[in-house]
């Protein structure tokens, strides 16, 4: 992922941005907010701006917003002066770095920014076959559509395809379209002339053109508006797009990937998704088996979270007893491997003694579906229907505490997960404070 940092690289700054870099990050400096503005508009491959406190951020945001610039800003100041990391947020950060910095903190915030994640893992047979079939399609051009639940890797067999196909050397481009508001995704996607719109100062590259010679990711495509939508099948069709404001259509070579956690079919044929576009991307359907259906991942991929964690947080990898394993086989696994890999970071922080057990999962001691209320005709409720009768506030905060929780205190994992801002996500855990709610504190060296 690239990284733009806004100021000195001297002191604090410097040694985050040497944090960044070890963790797989491309760093670039400017001096100042015009600098920085000036950058994004010539690069849409910038995933994460850092931004030095004494710097003018809400600027730099309300700059960005005019310009219809979709990047997140993270404000990076010392522990110090709280005040000034406040009104940083107050000022549109969507985040904020205390110095000096800690290394798991800035691996969370990178991973949040960028969506990458670890590599692509598989031994049951379920999933082995839809790594072939992806690998056996992945020198062609084909565009491929990837659907399966929130959680299953998606973004990470699309890596995996990127990676095995002619375009490997070229660039990898992963747009959220579920994370950019409507009025910002279309000058995201095909870029603007200056003077396209109010704010316009300057050309703007989008991620067509940033990708050109490689891979566009379009994750959770599904949630794109249809007037869009027909403007990404004319770029699809004729491979040229036009820049908000353009005179002249531009040619790009770009390879299609895109993701969704619905059933596309449907969405298609209920009209919520333009069907000849559901066509063109789904030259080549992949469809990924939720966890709870690939028995044999959960046991190898547990293992490689433990030695992942382990080594991130500095511990000696602990050990996983069968016993522990056998418990993991029978959770049902709502939010698949992403549930998976929360688990398994809590597990290696509390794991006593070498290995880990199965308190350290923060399961119940018998699965979730197996104490469920039953119904009048005894059959338990399962889904939305286990909800029924509860209030959607205590639904709400239920969800985000057992979603923290999961996150062993990351915030910003946590926030990444519920799909809100970070900011969005304190003030919920301020409110339940308050009301003397017991929330779980932050991982050491974050900011609650």
């Amino acid at each position: 992922m690239r990284v733009l940092i806004v100021g000195s690289l001297g002191g604090e700054l410097g040694r985050a941005a040497q944090i960044a870099t070890a963790r797989g990050a491309e760093l670039d400096q400017v001096d100042d907010v015009q600098g920085c503005l000036s950058r994004l508009r010539r690069d849409a491959r910038v995933n994460l701006v850092l931004c030095e406190l004494g710097q003018p951020i809400g600027e730099l945001v309300r700059g960005l917003g005019r310009e219809r610039i979709a990047v997140p800003v993270v404000a990076c100041g010392q522990e110090t002066d709280p005040e000034a990391a406040v009104q940083a947020v107050r000022d549109g950060a969507q985040d904020f770095l205390p110095l000096p910095p800690d290394p798991e903190l800035i691996a969370a915030i990178l991973e949040a920014a960028s969506g990458e994640t670890h590599a692509l893992i598989a031994r049951d047979p379920a999933m082995l076959a839809t790594i072939r079939r992806a690998e056996q399609i992945a020198r062609s051009d084909a565009s491929i559509l990837i659907t399966g639940e929130s959680g299953t890797g998606k973004e990470i067999l699309a890596r995996h395809i990127h990676r095995r196909s002619r375009r490997a050397s070229g660039p990898f481009i992963a747009l959220n379209c579920a994370a950019i508001p409507e009025q910002l995704l279309e000058s995201e996607l095909f870029g603007h002339e200056k003077g396209a719109f109010s704010g316009a100062l300057a050309r703007r590259i989008g991620r067509f053109e940033a990708a050109s010679g490689g891979t566009l990711l379009l994750d959770e495509i599904s949630e794109m508006d249809v007037r869009l939508q027909a403007k990404l099948l004319r770029a699809i069709q004729e491979r040229e797009i036009d820049r908000l404001g353009g005179s002249a259509p531009v040619p790009v070579d770009v390879r299609i990937l895109a993701t969704s956690n619905r059933d596309m079919r449907e969405e298609a044929s209920s009209g919520r998704f333009r069907e000849d576009l559901y066509f063109r991307l789904n030259v080549v359907g992949l469809d990924i088996p939720p966890l709870r259906d690939r028995p044999g991942d959960i046991g190898v991929l547990a293992a490689h979270y433990v030695r992942h964690y382990a080594q991130a947080n500095g511990l000696d990898a602990p050990s996983l007893p069968d016993e522990t394993v056998a418990r993991l086989l029978r959770h049902e696994w709502r939010g698949n491997v992403r549930e998976l890999e929360n688990m398994m970071h809590r597990a290696v922080l509390l794991a006593e003694q070498g290995q880990i057990d199965a308190a350290h999962l923060g399961l119940s001691p018998t699965p979730a579906a197996a104490i469920r209320p039953a119904s009048a005709d005894g059959a338990a409720p399962s889904g939305v229907s286990a909800l029924v009768g509860q209030r959607m506030d205590a639904v709400e905060q239920a969800l985000i505490l057992e979603t923290l929780s999961s996150t062993a205190g990351n915030r910003t994992h946590a926030a990444t997960i519920l799909g809100i801002s970070i900011r969005a996500l304190r003030n919920k855990l301020r409110d339940y404070a308050n009301q003397g709610v017991c929330v779980p504190p932050p991982m050491a060296g974050m900011v609650a």
